[in-house]
């Protein structure tokens, strides 16, 4: 049976499951589909929820389809399938959309979109920012990348989810993500350091993050995570380190791939890499404040 009004979404992980919990107070039916049965299993007994037993039955199912998943390779695994396992596309219909909300890289996603486009269907990249929280409060940053008729309508499903913001062609929503969280580790790391160098100093780290956030010195690591995480070590933000040095590593690539010589995005990258390598895969990335304590 085919549901023209229902919206695909495939992975219901920490930050799906509260995308998809969005969409249902918005008002929108939504058609569901993970690897892991047991990320489905809470959706059960939801009203307006499709369990889909197979990625080609979700598209056939839904016109529009949200991805969000760990990386580009799977986003294309998902969306081209293998011999042994096929994907959306072997039952996208002609015209759907496929709304990409993974942390991709942004040379895969216009490959892909070039691929989804000969199956007679679109893609658009909206990746966002803002960590489960904000996923749960439906107030995420989307940064939106392909044409402007395809974005117009994705537009009303995105707003249930957070804010737009349009970046431009296909792929740059994946590219602006990369290097806001560059940007962001950079902050992170440098507070990390200023407060370590500041406790031994005999500074209060606590007076410390009072005078950066109301100084020049103010970032996001200062405003939201330094008094609630870093100075307590509750590292348990839940936004992993792992993921925090992928996407910085993905905005390192595309530097090097434009020819470009960015030595501080190179240093961060190595640093968040050595930081997960030292603090293990399930680190939280306010984790990072251990591992620069534990430098010498």
């Amino acid at each position: 049976m085919t549901h023209s009004g229902h919206i695909g979404f495939v992975g219901i992980g920490n930050m799906g499951a509260p995308m998809v919990r969005c969409l249902l107070r918005a008002g929108h039916r939504v058609s569901i589909h993970d690897a892991s049965r047991a990320a489905t299993e809470p959706f059960k007994s939801e009203p307006s929820i499709t369990i889909a037993p197979s990625l080609s039955d979700l598209a056939t199912e839904c016109a529009v389809i949200i991805t969000m998943l760990p990386d580009s390779a799977v986003v294309r695994r998902v969306v081209i399938g293998e011999p042994s396992l096929p994907g959306l596309g072997a039952g996208l219909r002609p015209g759907s959309l496929v709304i990409d909300m993974s942390s991709s890289y942004a040379p895969d996603t216009v490959r892909l979109g070039a691929e989804i486009e000969r199956l007679d269907a679109r893609l658009i990249d909206a990746p966002v920012s803002g960590g489960v929280g904000k996923a749960v409060t439906g107030t995420l940053a989307i940064m939106v990348g392909g044409r402007d008729e395809d974005i117009d309508r994705a537009a009303p499903i995105l707003a249930a989810m957070g804010t737009l913001h349009r970046t431009g062609a296909l792929g740059s929503g994946h590219a602006m993500k990369a290097l806001n969280n560059y940007v962001s580790a950079a902050g992170l790391v440098a507070t990390c350091e200023a407060l370590r160098i500041g406790a031994s100093f005999g500074l209060d780290p606590l007076a410390m993050v009072r005078v950066l956030n109301a100084s020049t010195g103010r970032n996001n690591t200062t405003e939201n995570k330094a008094e609630r995480y870093l100075v307590p070590h509750q590292f348990n933000s839940g936004f992993s380190l792992a993921l925090m040095a992928k996407d910085v590593g993905m905005a390192r690539a595309l530097a090097a791939d434009l020819g470009i010589d960015a030595d501080e995005l190179a240093f961060v990258a190595r640093y968040l890499e050595a930081a997960s390598d030292a603090l293990g895969p399930t680190a939280d990335h306010t984790a990072v404040m251990a591992y620069v304590e534990g430098q010498r």
